[in-house]
């Protein structure tokens, strides 16, 4: 009987040529792991169930990587730790589960690791190829924080040996997809209980941190060396103009990265900038959820930064709303550019905004915070700066946030200030 966990399922491509059917498709590594469990385990028929139920959402990348990520780790622990097979689960084993993955034993946890199996064949890939385990495998990873990696590298900080921890978005995606499964065995027949639902206190797994967005976003002293170290750049080597237009529409619209790159069903354009009948300009978006939306736009975005990159592209100052040019091309002219190319360029400009900060002799506390700084936080800043100068709503609107006490709860902490203004010179000698 198997002690160690192995990875059941492959690449989303891979995943797609399977034979529902039957398991004659399957990586015969995976045949034979799940044939060495006793017979009272159920292991095949576990592994049909979550491959039945992967098969509905088959249809978007991404949702089957985390949907295959959580219940692969259910069937393996079901199998090698609670020793019953899947479907016979009930409400103790989904807590045990649930505390099993907040602290998983070190075996399981390894760094993030991107193949699953490798192949052993000849560069060309063949039929006839075979494929083994990569030994760095494990269900559980730990990813270090952009910061850790950059105090690494300069020797200032030792990253091994990083405990594991899961976020509390994954916690509560553990219960959303581990009870989807079960409902959706239910509806195959396969089982007449839900034991994550049947789970009453999830609040003690679920429970969710006040978002801490001071955490997640630059000061004014910090974006002043951003957003000059872009336009140096960009002055230095139009190659970078591309860049501040990048950054400076990321920060002037609260954007998120899909924003910029587009969508399945949608790529902006410069015709997603209009002017209404007012003057004022807008930038329409598709979002997340595929909802439809306009953001208001500031005036100095659109007469410096916006008018500077289209005359570097050769075009008029403003855009036309009949306009077909795309918003980002590459330096080749392709259209559209990927999030991950994206985060690359703007990295550049955080790392040489650090350089000069600390060149120019600031304190480790006053630099410490660009060592973590992202594309997203561009996002964070521009809110945080912006939340005393906008009523609520308006700026609601602009981030798109479906709820108010959202928008309200993060970015407008004037009470938070006045509870630390009332304490910060109480004593405690006299």
């Amino acid at each position: 009987m198997p002690t160690a966990p192995c990875p059941l399922f492959e690449t989303y491509g891979r995943f797609q040529e399977l034979n529902f059917q039957q398991l004659s498709a399957e990586l015969p590594i995976v045949r034979d792991y799940l044939a060495d469990f006793p017979a009272e385990l159920q292991a095949l028929d576990g592994y049909q169930a979550v491959r039945g139920f992967l098969k509905s959402y088959a249809g978007n990348e991404t949702t089957f990587n985390s949907y295959r990520t959580h219940v692969e780790r259910l069937l393996l622990w079901a199998l090698l730790v609670a020793h019953k097979p899947l479907l016979e689960l009930r409400r103790r084993d989904a807590e045990a589960f649930m505390e099993f993955c907040l602290r998983p034993p070190k075996d399981w946890v390894g760094p993030m690791v991107k193949s699953r199996f490798v192949r052993i064949g000849g560069r060309k890939q063949l039929d006839s190829d075979s494929y083994q385990v990569n030994e760095a495998w494990r269900p559980f990873s730990v990813t270090v924080p952009k910061r850790n990696r950059s105090l690494a590298e300069t020797g200032l900080q030792d990253i091994t040996n990083r405990p594991y921890k899961m976020a509390q978005g994954s916690v509560a995606q553990v219960f959303a997809v581990c009870g989807s499964f079960f409902q959706h065995a239910i509806d195959e027949g396969l089982t007449e209980v839900n034991p994550f639902r049947a789970v009453k206190q999830k609040s003690i797994y679920k429970q969710r941190n006040t978002l801490d967005v001071a955490g997640r976003s630059l000061n004014q002293l910090q974006w002043g060396y951003v957003i000059e170290t872009a336009e140096a750049m960009a002055d230095e080597d139009e190659v970078h103009e591309r860049t501040l237009f990048i950054l400076t529409t990321l920060f002037a619209m609260y954007l998120r990265v899909s924003d910029l790159v587009g969508r399945d069903n949608w790529e902006p354009t410069m015709g997603d900038f209009r002017k209404d009948t007012l003057g004022n300009w807008w930038f329409h978006v598709v979002g997340k959820g595929n909802k439809a939306a306009k953001i208001s736009v500031r005036d100095d975005y659109i007469q410096i930064y916006l008018a500077r990159y289209r005359r570097h592209l050769g075009l008029p100052a403003l855009p036309s709303p009949h306009e077909t040019q795309p918003l980002l091309s590459t330096l080749k002219g392709r259209a559209g550019l990927s999030d991950r190319h994206l985060r690359l360029l703007l990295q550049q400009v955080f790392d040489r905004a650090l350089e000069r900060m600390v060149s120019e002799g600031w304190s480790d506390d006053e630099v410490d915070h660009l060592r973590s700084a992202s594309l997203h936080w561009l996002r964070h800043t521009s809110a945080t700066f912006d939340a005393p100068r906008r009523d609520m709503k308006d700026l609601q609107a602009d981030l798109r946030h479906n709820s108010l006490s959202t928008t309200q709860n993060t970015y407008y902490n004037s009470l938070d200030e006045q509870r630390a203004h009332s304490v910060k010179n109480l004593r405690i000698k006299d």
